[in-house]
């Protein structure tokens, strides 16, 4: 059993400032913005470094997004912890959405209804996450993502609701309230 007082296992990360690309939101639209970062030309998201996925490839309604498991992910019992899962889903269901967005808009989750199928388990491999809208409007779109190991295997299969919103600054009311 290991000691309380033993160093363990340790893990650093790095990540960029995430405010330059925020205000290209306003000028660029969403699939170019996604196809810059998984093309390298800009950096990735905060998230994305913390727990180290990619965004594998993106294209007009559909995102892929892949995390090679490692033992930081998981629970004591060597099962990655649900969390991740829900994450990679809620992220390839947004990123889906947003690829079909105008400058000047983003996409926000409003809801994420999963259902995990299989244990996801510290030897699963690389996991594959694919995002795919199923309806879209001006103001929201109905996105799925399917959670897959390195096998191929469903581990986990999700649905949202995206709200689309404007990255333009709210105006203040007449009580100066933004609205």
């Amino acid at each position: 059993m290991p000691s309380l007082t033993d160093p363990g296992r340790r893990r650093t990360h790095t990540w960029q400032d995430p405010g330059p690309i925020h205000s290209r939101l306003h000028e660029t639209d969403g699939l170019t913005v996604l196809r810059d970062w998984a093309e390298g030309r800009t950096p990735p998201p905060p998230v994305a470094t913390t727990l180290g996925f990619t965004l594998a490839r993106a294209d007009p309604g559909e995102v892929t997004i892949t995390l090679t498991v490692a033992e930081f992910h998981c629970v004591r019992t060597g099962i990655v912890h649900g969390g991740i899962a829900a994450t990679l889903c809620d992220t390839a269901c947004g990123f889906a959405a947003h690829s079909l967005l105008p400058a000047g808009a983003y996409a926000i989750s409003a809801d994420l209804n999963l259902r995990y199928l299989r244990p996801v388990l510290v030897t699963s491999g690389t996991l594959t996450c694919t995002g795919t809208v199923k309806e879209s409007n001006a103001r929201s779109a109905l996105a799925q993502a399917e959670l897959a190991d390195s096998d191929g295997n469903l581990l986990a299969h999700a649905t949202s609701t995206v709200l689309i919103r404007s990255t333009r600054p709210a105006r203040p009311s007449a009580e100066g309230t933004p609205r």
